[in-house]
């Protein structure tokens, strides 16, 4: 039986999802899925703040250097979690110094710009801001204190210099505060500082 050249031929017609592009394939996490952790280390210079309290005995500030040891995670490309190891070293010009371990837990935002925008995953330099809440284990000399547990505070800001995917220059400023240790004969000192930073971090 001759079969007719205009016969219809069943077909069936299926709906393909294609996925939104984006520029080189790049999302909010093209970075942090292949390079989620990072490690690095800082030098601090830091300006200790004078202070005067309710009975006009005066502490004047000096100036000390530390380090930090940083450990992070990449929630996002823009967004990253880091624990901070700080050295803390504290003096000022009547002999007191203060010497802390002292750790941070800090959230930073990378002003990255994002990448279903931008032309290439990696920027050279990269702003960044950020806010950390910590605890310092303290010991001092020329004084006593009553706490030798603190909590602390710090907010900063700094620029990150990107070279490649793996290895980064940091350098920043981070305002420090610490909670009273009861300073014996010294009401209400609450050491505070501002901090001037340089270190490098590796990218993994």
């Amino acid at each position: 039986m001759a079969t007719s050249a205009n016969a219809a031929i069943p077909y069936r017609v299926e709906q393909v999802v294609v996925p939104t592009p984006t520029v080189d394939g790049n999302d909010r996490e093209a970075l942090a899925r292949e390079h989620r952790f990072y490690v690095g280390a800082m030098y601090d210079f830091s300006m200790w703040q004078s202070y005067t309290d309710k009975n006009d005995i005066h502490v004047s500030g000096d100036n000390t250097s530390s380090f930090d040891i940083v450990a992070g995670i990449r929630i996002y490309d823009t967004f990253r979690v880091e624990a901070n190891y700080v050295r803390t070293v504290a003096k000022w010009e009547e002999g007191v110094k203060l010497t802390g371990d002292t750790l941070f837990l800090n959230g930073i935002i990378d002003a990255r710009i994002d990448s279903l925008y931008r032309l290439f995953r990696s920027q050279y330099l990269v702003p960044y801001v950020g806010a950390g809440i910590g605890l310092s284990g303290n010991t001092v000399h020329g004084t006593e204190i009553d706490d030798k547990l603190s909590p602390a505070l710090a907010a900063m800001a700094g620029l990150g210099i990107e070279f490649g995917e793996y290895f980064t220059i940091d350098a920043g400023y981070r305002y420090m505060y610490m909670f009273s240790p009861k300073f014996d004969g010294i009401d209400g000192l609450a050491p505070t500082a501002h901090q001037f930073r340089v270190g490098a971090r590796v990218n993994f």
